[in-house]
């Protein structure tokens, strides 16, 4: 988030100010290449809170790596997710979808980090013997505060007469919070795969994905070339991309790695989601597309 600050003082001291919130939302366009969510000097592990089971209670550690001592205001809020894997903040729940704020506690709601100095914010689950089988999704919003310059330390030689725009970056992350009751029938499919040559440097490859059931899905994502021998090379990983309820398809694409020297005109590509497990991880979905 920025915050645009326009000052316009005339000669009668009459001064007019008018501030202009805009709010980017990158999240995790859901492309986390590391086991932690990192933004600004701000970072936080794990990258996601699932209570299942009869987990009531999950810390997430904050960590600020920078230089100077940050302040942080911790909430909930809403979103959905379009089927490009953006997020748009919302008020009301989409047909199909559960919020999750009326049963998650917190605390502390406010941290103070020194440089190099971490912080545990406990989450709890409360209140869930009575909701009904599914999922339910809300995030939680770490936002900086931004510092304010004390009295007597603004410029005292600064043209009052003149139009001056004071840009405050506000960085801010989210996590999402989730809760499932019962047992999941989520299913899901890879479909409509295809290659492009972008700028005649790019390899890029779209594809769908495709979920049915009653939770969302997250997983990692592994591109294979096979050449017409059979050699295989891996020219794509991409980890942590989750499809969220109520939705049942994400668009994606990836530009795939032209290092290995692999002929992407003849062979097949191979694209395999799974859960991520340091051990077996679970196969979601596999779809092969021939190249010609």
């Amino acid at each position: 988030m920025f915050n645009f600050c326009i000052n316009n003082k005339s000669n009668n001291d009459k001064k007019s100010v008018s501030c202009l919130f805009l709010l980017a939302l990158s999240i995790f366009s859901l492309l986390t290449f590391n086991d932690a969510t990192a933004q600004g000097n701000l970072l936080i592990t794990p990258r996601r809170v699932v209570f299942d089971g009869t987990r009531r209670v999950m810390e997430l550690n904050l960590a600020n790596t920078g230089q100077d001592t940050s302040k942080y205001n911790v909430s909930i809020i809403q979103y959905r997710m379009t089927d490009e894997g953006a997020f748009e903040e919302i008020t009301e729940p989409a047909p199909g979808q559960n919020f999750a704020d009326k049963y998650i506690r917190f605390f502390p709601r406010t941290v103070t980090l020194a440089p190099n100095e971490s912080q545990v914010v406990k989450m709890q689950v409360t209140n869930t013997s009575n909701l009904a089988p599914g999922e339910y999704r809300s995030h939680v919003y770490f936002r900086a505060v931004p510092k304010e310059a004390a009295l007597g330390e603004e410029n005292p030689n600064r043209d009052t007469t003149a139009l001056s725009i004071k840009l405050v970056p506000i960085f801010g992350i989210t996590i999402p919070v989730i809760i499932r009751i019962g047992q999941s029938d989520t299913k899901v499919s890879l479909s409509n795969l295809q290659l492009e040559m972008i700028n005649d440097t790019t390899n890029r490859l779209s594809m769908v994905f495709n979920r049915t059931g009653n939770m969302s899905v997250y997983g990692d994502l592994r591109v294979i070339h096979i050449s017409p021998s059979g050699k295989e090379s891996v020219v794509g990983i991409v980890n942590g991309i989750a499809v969220y309820t109520p939705n049942t398809l994400r668009k994606f694409k990836l530009d795939l790695d032209n290092s290995t020297k692999a002929d992407f005109k003849t062979g097949r590509i191979r694209v395999t989601y799974s859960s991520q497990s340091d051990t077996r991880p679970e196969k979601f979905a596999e779809a092969e597309l021939t190249l010609q």
